[in-house]
């Protein structure tokens, strides 16, 4: 079977993503049983779970936090393959973790609501507040976390063509700027430093006003209501579908092909040299739940 994210045992995967969230969540046990289901289901090594709510934002680009709060263990349940959101909670992380947050800190940062929902869940599911840190932009807190958890923001990236998921641990390489260089290609090799290696245990992506152009700085014009939150155990999926969701809302924008500059090759590199997870969507599963219209997936 092909890797898939850090730390992520064979039993770990199995329980938390495709088969199990399918089986629980959507009523797929007829499809199983379907031999030309069950073929159509073995061309997929990694399934990515996205939910949406009209009612996420208002006009005004405020966060709706019980909206949010649901959304969040909808798309927790639905990873961990679990009904009970405490449960699923509980998949990734236990007691005895020391949990690193690590938002998107400035520039089209993740929203506050979001973060503070994060902790809230992971308290309830019984980590000590004490053991829950922002680990983001703080020299050299990763390396007591037993746990890292990315909550970036969706967004294009004018050095990387693409600023989600890969890009949210280069604070952790200690020097951000080499890896600039070729276009940010080997922002993969992060996720394999010792002291980051094995501890990601699932990705969230706050996708609840994205940014499509001209990020990490914020242009107005290229933001967007997607309402959304997208998940999954594989973070180059999440990101390879992240990717389609920015990049069709740019061919949207422009009524013609509009091609993410630079080209985000940090994402193949991830999968087929760093070996981080599946960049290839026709091997990915797309889950949707809630909102369907402008899914872009």
């Amino acid at each position: 079977m092909k890797d898939h994210a850090p730390g992520i045992t064979r039993r770990d995967f199995i329980r938390g993503t495709a088969f199990a969230a399918l089986s629980t969540t959507l009523g797929m046990k007829a499809a199983a049983e379907s031999p030309s289901a069950a073929a159509e289901e073995e061309k997929f090594t990694s399934t990515v779970f996205i939910v949406r709510d009209q009612k996420a934002l208002d006009d005004l680009h405020r966060v709706n936090r019980e909206a949010a709060s649901e959304m969040l263990d909808k798309v927790m349940c639905a990873v961990a393959g679990k009904e009970d959101a405490k449960a699923a909670w509980q998949t990734f992380v236990k007691p005895e973790d020391t949990v690193g947050l690590m938002p998107t800190s400035h520039l089209n940062a993740t929203h506050n609501e979001i973060t503070e929902l994060v902790r809230e869940k992971l308290t309830g599911a019984g980590i000590p507040a004490k053991n829950i840190v922002n680990a983001q932009g703080r020299s050299g807190v990763h390396k007591t976390c037993t746990v890292l958890m990315p909550l970036p923001n969706l967004k294009a990236h004018w050095l990387t063509g693409f600023g989600t998921v890969l890009k949210n641990y280069i604070q952790l390489g200690g020097n951000p700027p080499a890896y600039h260089a070729e276009n940010s290609k080997d922002l993969g090799r992060i996720w394999n430093m010792p002291d980051v290696k094995g501890k990601t245990k699932v990705v969230i992506v706050d996708a609840l006003r994205p940014l499509f152009d001209k990020g990490p700085q914020v242009d107005p014009q290229y933001l967007w209501h997607y309402n959304g939150i997208i998940a999954g155990t594989d973070p180059i999926a999440v990101e390879a579908v992240c990717v389609k969701i920015v990049q069709a809302k740019r061919n949207a924008f422009k009524g013609e092909s509009w091609p993410l500059s630079p080209p985000p090759i940090c994402l193949e590199a991830a999968d087929k040299e760093y070996h981080l997870g599946c960049s290839d969507l026709a091997k990915i599963k797309i889950v949707r739940m809630g909102w369907e219209e402008g899914a872009l997936v």
